[in-house]
């Protein structure tokens, strides 16, 4: 989540700059170029502590992570070192063909350059959701008993799991309308001084058009991802929606409501009628089950799970035993529902009914969390088509300079995407607990052998880093903010200076 804070901004300033700069192209007016230069400063600031954080991520996997890394590195390592070869490494070089190569580079060899950086920016996007999908929604593998770990079986299905696919377009999109309130408040701050009006007014238009695009995206695909997470994670829903039984085709979606995850219940209920169903669902027939069902299922899935893990006890001691292999065969599927009394007592094939109960239970994250989190999630997205659709208009009616009221309510909509995002991320993370691969690996088994003070400290130290390093990013944006774009280059004249002529022959 502390490096999510940076990744949004660098997605939707890419595109904006190559928007930018194919105007200057198409048009050769000066003053895009310098909105350009002026928006690829503050970009450049950001990506760099991207980076930063993003590094840790990778090598933590084998530090903090361990067992993780051993039982699924086949499979999840492979988007990891293509998104580093295809997508960080051309986003790296390009990125300095673009500050560097202003002067160096035709217009339209700057401009390749300029949408190569926005290219592979998304393309690191794509390559780590699918990574992140396949943990949500574990499809294209299988587990081998002989080695003991996860193994692909269909790559191309790992690539195009429709989980990884619509969690690709809703962040992306939520990046873009991160970029796209930027670029607005910082305009919006330029046109309430009257500072650098020309360029705030064209960049405001840019971000509005852009904008209202991107958050009309974001809803229409965060419908896509609802109904993805109906069909693969319905703990999830059932949680985000404070859900405790199954209601009857189509399920009704809950406006407010007061959960009370020990009393199971959920008070003060305010529904909208059939909107659940036909978004978990897309149909009016279709049941959307909920929690105490969920569980119930879960207990069976366990008790299944336990033969499975019968099996590979058995085969283990003698690989050679047919009977074994044909039993974790038949229900694999259901061994990782065992493993999750692991946490409970270690020799788990003599695990009492109420503690597979127990185990059942800890399916259910908590659920208060997300049902405020999602909310207050699609309560904004709500609110940014608003702010861009007002833009978009006051931009067409060319009133953009003298609506003051909008421009201070853009100018302190700043933060809000960043809230939007990490409540995203929160409810994505937060929602599929108790699992770091979903139904596969519960999440307190995938961690490395190190005591509490250990992470603690490592995670204390990283934090206090980077804040340090997001206090100098803060102070460096701001500084470009304050100082604004370039002043506007003075025109060389063609004709020769006769009047000093004379005073450079002397």
């Amino acid at each position: 989540m502390y490096h999510f804070l940076f990744v949004p901004l660098t997605l939707g300033l890419a595109v904006l700059l190559g928007i930018m700069e194919s105007v200057y192209v198409m048009t050769g007016r000066e003053i895009w170029r310098r909105m350009t230069k002026f928006w690829g400063i503050l970009f450049g600031i950001n990506f760099a502590m991207g980076v930063a954080t993003g590094i840790t991520m990778e090598f933590q996997f084998g530090m903090n992570w361990a067992y993780y890394s051993q039982y699924v590195g086949d499979i999840f390592g492979a988007p990891l070192a293509i998104e580093g070869m295809m997508a960080f490494f051309l986003e790296a070089t390009f990125i300095g063909l673009f500050f560097f190569g202003w002067d160096r580079l035709s217009k339209i060899g700057h401009l390749v350059v300029t949408w190569m950086v926005a290219l592979g920016s998304n393309l690191s996007a794509l390559w780590i959701l699918v990574a992140n999908g396949w943990m949500q929604h574990p499809v294209g593998s299988r587990f081998n008993p002989d080695t003991m770990r996860m193994e692909v079986t269909d790559f191309m299905a790992v690539i195009f799991n429709p989980v990884a696919q619509a969690k690709f377009v809703h962040t992306v999109s939520a990046g873009y309308v991160t970029g796209a309130v930027f670029v607005l408040s910082i305009s919006a701050l330029y046109l309430l001084r009257g500072r650098h009006v020309d360029i705030a007014k064209r960049s405001m238009t840019v971000a509005a058009s852009f904008g209202l695009a991107a958050a009309l995206s974001v809803v229409v695909l965060g419908d896509e991802s609802g109904y993805t997470a109906g069909e693969n994670q319905k703990m999830k829903i059932a949680a985000i929606e404070a859900m405790w039984d199954t209601e009857p085709a189509p399920a009704s979606f809950t406006l407010f409501g007061l959960p009370d995850q020990e009393a199971r219940r959920t008070d003060y209920e305010i529904k909208v009628p059939w909107m659940l169903g036909l978004i978990a669902t897309r149909s009016i027939d279709g049941k959307v089950p909920g929690i105490n069902q969920l569980v119930a299922h879960a207990q069976t899935r366990i008790r299944a799970g336990l033969v499975a893990y019968d099996g590979l006890q058995r085969l283990q001691a003698d690989r050679n035993d047919a009977e074994a292999r044909a039993r974790l065969a038949a229900h694999a599927d259901d061994l990782g529902y065992a493993l999750l009394l692991k946490g409970i007592r270690p020799d788990i094939l003599a695990a009492t009914d109420a503690e597979i109960e127990q185990a059942a239970w800890s399916t259910v994250p908590g659920v208060s969390p997300l049902f405020w989190s999602f909310r207050l999630m699609v309560g904004l997205g709500f609110f940014f088509i608003g702010l861009f659709a007002v833009a978009f208009t006051l931009a067409s009616l060319r009133c953009l300079r003298t609506s003051r009221l909008f421009l201070q309510v853009a100018l302190w909509s700043l933060p809000l995407p960043w809230i939007a995002a990490e409540l995203g991320w929160y409810v994505a993370e937060v929602g599929r607990q108790p699992w770091v691969i979903e139904g596969v690996l519960p999440t307190f088994l995938a961690v490395s052998n190190l005591s509490t003070g250990s992470v603690l400290t490592t995670l204390l130290g990283f934090v206090a880093v980077y804040s340090v390093l997001l206090i100098v990013d803060v102070y460096l944006m701001t500084k470009a903010i304050r100082q604004g774009p370039a002043p506007a280059e003075p025109e060389l004249s063609a004709e020769p200076d006769l009047a000093a002529a004379p005073a450079a022959a002397e």
